[in-house]
């Protein structure tokens, strides 16, 4: 098969290289984000920068995301057993909705209360602005780092969907590739918006910018965390695939030998690069009814054997049935 005609998102030699590449993208996020959590952790105590404790909350809660993401991802590529016939790949979607909402009270909720707190604080603490800036830019290196590593991903897997990079990391499937790219992106504009703050407090001596500064981070990854949770909602709550992948699925159903016709098709995503398959079809010529059930599952077996189905389920479509 022509690698545009297979089901699901053509681009991967298979799921299993998808979900390791993902998993190397998380533990570059993971690595990445501690080591700045602890430099940016040390500054702002020693400088007394509300921009500078926001983004070392930032960074703490990203790097406890980190962890959640490689749980979501090792606990999604479990085997199926009797209890999960589907496997455990919305599980993927479940921890990564936990990283998502302690993204929001960790990272924003923190950040945005140490600006208000700033905003209306009786004095300005002593900030050491060479430090403040010097953490900076270390951590916009390392944060460069890891988001290069998710934008590559992101790219690799885009281009034969004939996506945009930032269209792709939230269409995706994979909840915790799109959770790397959206974090670190809010980290690098954070970063931005966080040396903003300390500039302005240095020049004008005034710590309203700083605390200004913390409260907008907050902000940030409050869309951020809001914008996950709601892709992982979707996912939970039986998100179908978009059209181009179901118009693959049905050109390969069509395909299927002995089948006349396709009346009605489902693709729902069990997990990151894992469907569902459910069809109603017609076969060729009037075979008999002992011989239909047989036809039917091991037309099943074949699709199951393309690398994004999970599982199939064909039955037989009414002759009042229009084509797809």
């Amino acid at each position: 098969m022509d690698e545009r005609e297979t089901l699901g998102p053509p681009g991967d030699d298979d799921a299993e290289s998808g979900s390791g590449e993902s998993t190397t993208t998380v533990v570059i996020a993971f690595f990445a984000n501690l080591a700045i959590a602890v430099a940016k952790t040390v500054v702002a105590l020693a400088t007394g920068s509300a921009s500078m404790l926001a983004e070392s909350a930032h960074s703490w809660a990203d790097t406890g995301n980190q962890v959640l993401l490689y749980i979501a991802d090792r606990r999604s590529r479990k085997p199926a057993d009797e209890a999960h016939p589907l496997g455990y790949g919305r599980e993927a979607y479940v921890w990564a909705l936990v990283a998502a909402f302690g993204l929001f009270t960790a990272g924003a909720v923190v950040s945005v209360w140490e600006g208000v707190s700033k905003l209306f604080a009786a004095e300005s603490d002593e900030v050491s602005y060479t430090w403040a800036y010097v953490v900076l830019a270390l951590a916009f290196v390392f944060e460069g780092i890891s988001f290069a590593q998710a934008y590559r991903q992101t790219r690799r897997e885009a281009r034969p969907l004939d996506r945009r990079v930032l269209e792709h990391a939230f269409e995706t499937s994979d909840p915790t590739l799109r959770a790397v790219f959206a974090e670190d992106s809010a980290a690098l504009l954070g970063l931005v918006v966080a040396a903003i703050g300390v500039f302005l407090h240095q020049v004008t001596g005034n710590p309203v910018y700083d605390a200004i500064g913390s409260i907008v981070v907050g902000v940030l990854l409050g869309v951020v965390a809001v914008v996950l949770i709601n892709q992982n909602r979707r996912y939970l709550t039986g998100q179908q695939s978009d059209p181009e992948v179901r118009r693959l699925a049905v050109d390969r159903v069509k395909r299927l030998p002995g089948v006349a016709r396709v009346t009605y098709l489902r693709l729902e995503y069990v997990g990151p690069r894992q469907m569902f398959l459910t069809a109603r079809i017609d076969l060729d010529g009037e075979p008999r009814e002992t011989q239909i059930a047989q036809m039917l599952r091991d037309l099943e077996t074949e699709l199951t054997d393309e690398r994004y189905v999970r599982a199939a389920v064909l039955s037989l479509a009414t002759p009042d049935e229009p084509d797809l």
